[in-house]
This record gives C-alpha cells, structure tokens and sequence, in this order.
C-alpha cells in the first residue's frame, strides 16, 4: 500500500523562523500612527459648520413678537434638534431591537478543493488488517451550500426585554426633549423683553449720554471758573455721574439683549432684526393652584421624574432578564441544503432538528444579578424621593417668586408714573425760565432710568412667569405642535395656548388688535 506523504517535524522547524520574520514585517507595515487635520482641512470644515449653522431659515420677514420668537426657537434652536436627533436614534433603536424577536435565516455557501483525491481505507481493530483499497466518496472540488432558520426560545425572551426597555430609553429621550424645550422658551421670554427694551430705550439712553457729558463739561467750568459756591457745581457732578454710571450699567445689560435673543431663535448674531413692542399695561394675577395641587401636579408631570420612573421600570425588566439568562436555551432549526458532491445519492436534503443547552454558571450568578438590580433600585427610588423634595422646592420657590416679581413691577410701574411727572413739572419750569437746564437734564436721566428699571422687571417677571410653568412640568408647547410646520402657523397656535392659559402677554395683544 501507498504511503501517504507528510511534512518532517525538521522542515517545520526551518519555515518557523522564515514565517516569524514575514509576520513580524507585515505587523510593522501595518503600524498606525496619529493623523491631525491638516490647516486646509480645518479651514474647509468650520466653513462647511458656519454655513450649515443657519441654513434653511425662514427669513425674517417683520418685526418678532413673544411668539414669533418661541417658534423660531422650537424650530430652529440647536440645543432642541440634538435633543429631538437623540429621540429618533432612540426610536431606530428600537426598530432595531425589534428584529432581534425575529427567528434567524442564515444562507451560506462553502467551497472546497483539493489537488488530489482524499481517500480512504479500512483497518481492522482486531487483526490490523486493511481491508479494500483506498477509496474516496468526495469529489476534488465540493460546493454546498444550505438556507437554514433557527428561533432560540431563550434568545426570544431576552429580546423582547431588550426591546421593551428600548421603548423606554424613546420615553426618556421624549422627557429629556421636553426638558430642554422648557428651558429654551423660558430663556425666550427673559431675552426677548429685555430686546424690547433694548430697541425701545438703547438710542435714548446713547442721546442723554451726549446731553449728560455736555452738562458735565458745564459743571466742571463753573466750578473752575468759581461763578458760583465750589460744593453746587461738584454736588451736581456727583449725581449726574451717579445717575449716568447706573445708565451705562443697565445699558450694557440691554446691549446684547438682542444677540442673545437671536442665538435663542438660531439666527446669525450680526442679523438685523426688529422686535414687536408690545404695550406694559397688563394685569398679573397669583396663580389660583392650591400649593398642594401644585406640587401634585408638579410630581406628575416634572421630566425628571418622570425619566427616573422610566429607569425604574427598565430595572424591573433587567431582573426579568437575569432570571431568562439562568434558563436553559432551546434552539430549532430546519434548512434547505445542497451539495454539488456528485459521489452523493441525495444531493439536496430538508435538515431539521432542535438542541438544548443549558450554561450552569448563569445559575449561580443569579443571586448577584439580583443584587445588583436591587441596589439598581434602591438607588432610582432614593433619587425619586431627592427629586420629589427639590422639585416641592423649586415649586414654592418659583410661586414665591412670582409672586415678588408681580410686586416689583408694581413698584416700578409706580416710580416711573411719578418720575414721568416730575420731569414734566421740571420741564414746564425749565420753559417758564424758573429752572436750570441742568436740573432738566438730571431729571431727563431719572425717567429714563426708572423707565429702564420697569423693563427690566417687567422681563424679571417674565422669567418668574415662565419658571413657574417649567417647575410644574407644564409644556411650552401642545402635543399636536411640531417643528416641521412653518414659523407662522406654529406661532398662531402658541398664540391660541397662551391665551386659553390666560398669559396676560396674549390677552393684552388680543386686546390691542381688538381695539
């Protein structure tokens, strides 16, 4: 009989080296170093961010008022689209996780060759004899190929879990969005009535600024030229300048209103835009919730508490997971096979079985796996209950100051009214020759501090308005609302809400356009 031929042990021993050196060559060739952005690159990419930053705005075509703003914000503001992009990566998320509940359908194909035949004989266990000559029941070259579904039972389980938490992380995802759009809109209500008062009070405020240094200029040469008593003249200085420093200050304030107004709505910060003015005259009223309603309510709706929830339920489920992992596994199968091996009788078969399999050591792991779900929950339901009090906080901190905020600009309401007056009284003397122009032009200051100081608590009270909505959970914005419909319509239904929650803002914009 034939021997088969084999490689000596020796000939293996002289290609090691050969092999280890080409392996050590081809390791090094394949070595990664580290690759910054070349200069152009960089100058390519931040022209590509700068120009996609603000594309595909709806141009501004008019003046913005409160609403306006908020839906350019909900459109188009880009801390809401990340937060809105992770809510549809969640839900393709779970579409994914979804077909894994699905039995698997695996087609393969396989090819073997060889340059001689395999072969075989048959020896005896008991005399060592050969019987037959070699054989072969294999062509040279063999392809098969096979289209074969399997459905693990176990695998099952743990997928429809694994998907059932995914829905989850889309509820979390929705409560992180609503989250953010809370905050957008209640920085849109600060921002946009400090524009107002911005584009309202900014070229008075640059007018006296000329008329005050002129006055000051004034002062200063009578005091040198000693045509009056020295206290007179510096006492005046001193307040005019105290009265222009608080000026500057609260104009510095107003300055970047607007900028900040259109990073809010996306808009390029050298945009050139008007804001609607709209009239102070409106009427706040205390919130009519009980404190208790309110941090009911504030419970039942707060996106954080509402996100712990969410993880709390997904824990429950990881508990039902760890028990499907300690199980045994069954798996059926059943496939369509085919081989080109023409030495076979049957060339194409049905193949079909099932196997069980049992991994014994997820059974011992189990009491840790329950620990750890268990701490999992202790820890979400402590977190719950620091939310609870932070949120019952932040409820009667928000409604307390509101309620402050009201007063306040009750207070400058007030002052601006008598300042008004004061200046006109001073102004009828400054006519009739009784009074300086000097004393006119300090009291020209006064009213426009005082009116700049009404402003600003009239956006303070906005905010505080605001605050009290977002501390109760209560969306900016209805379910039926979305990004996708045009800035005008969604403002009009902004419009339509406010009003229906009787924001003194909407109702005194219906009552100015009624009239």
């Amino acid at each position: 009989m034939k021997q088969a031929h084999s490689l000596k042990p020796a000939q293996w021993i002289l290609k090691g080296p050969a092999a280890a050196a080409l392996l050590a060559i081809a390791l090094t060739g394949c070595a990664v170093s580290p690759q910054p952005f070349e200069a152009q690159q960089n100058k390519d990419r931040a022209t590509d961010l700068i120009q996609r930053v603000a594309a595909d705005q709806e141009p501004v075509s008019g003046p913005i008022d409160l609403y306006e703003a908020m839906a350019r914000a909900i459109k188009y503001n880009l801390d809401s689209r990340v937060e809105l992009m992770s809510l549809a990566l969640s839900k393709r998320d779970l579409d994914l996780k979804s077909y894994d509940m699905l039995p698997k359908l695996v087609a393969t194909m396989d090819y073997a060759g060889r340059d001689n035949d395999s072969g075989g004989v048959s020896r005896s266990i008991t005399t060592g004899r050969v019987s037959l000559e070699p054989s072969t029941s294999s062509d040279r070259n063999v392809l098969a190929s096979d289209l074969t579904m399997s459905w693990d039972v176990l695998d099952f389980g743990l997928s429809y879990v694994r998907a059932k938490q995914a829905a989850d992380e889309v509820n979390i995802a929705e409560e992180r969005k609503r989250k953010v759009v809370n905050r957008i809109i209640e920085d849109v209500r600060t921002a946009y009535w400090r524009a107002v008062s911005a584009e309202r009070l900014l070229g008075k405020i640059n007018e006296l600024e000329v008329v005050t240094k002129t006055a000051l200029e004034q002062a200063e040469k009578q005091e040198k030229a000693g045509l009056s008593a020295p206290l007179a003249p510096l006492t005046y200085q001193r307040e005019l300048l105290s009265i222009r420093r608080e000026a500057q200050s609260l104009g510095r304030e107003l300055s970047v209103a607007k900028q900040q107004l259109a990073a809010l709505m996306n808009l390029p910060a050298d945009t050139q835009y008007k804001v609607a003015m709209p009239t102070r005259n409106m009427q706040w009223k205390p919130f009519s919730l009980p404190g208790k309603d309110m941090l009911q309510t504030a419970i039942e709706n707060r996106p954080e508490l509402r996100e712990v929830a969410y993880q709390l339920r997904n824990n429950d489920r990881e508990e039902t997971a760890a028990y499907l992992r300690a199980l045994p596994s069954l798996r059926i199968f059943a496939g369509l096979d085919n081989s080109s091996n023409s030495f076979l009788y049957n060339a194409n078969w049905l193949g079909f079985g099932a196997r069980a399999s049992w991994n014994l050591l997820n059974v011992f792991s189990l009491p840790a796996a329950q620990a750890k779900v268990k701490a999992q929950g202790q820890l979400l339901d402590q977190r719950a209950l620091a939310l609870t009090m932070a949120v019952g906080t932040q409820v009667e901190v928000a409604r307390a100051r509101y309620e402050f905020r009201v007063r306040e600009l009750d207070t400058a309401g007030n002052y601006f009214k008598v300042q008004e007056k004061i200046e006109k009284q001073i102004d009828a003397g400054f006519k009739s020759d009784k009074l300086s122009r000097q004393t006119l032009i300090r009291e020209q200051m006064n009213t426009l501090v005082s009116e700049v100081r009404y402003d600003l608590a009239l956006a303070d009270l906005q905010n505080a308005y605001a605050n009290v909505y977002s501390s109760l959970g209560i969306d900016p914005v209805e379910k039926d609302m979305s990004s996708a419909q045009p800035v005008n319509e969604l403002a009009g239904q902004l419009r339509g809400m406010w009003a229906k929650r009787l924001d003194p803002v909407a109702a005194a914009a219906a009552t100015s356009s009624n009239s």
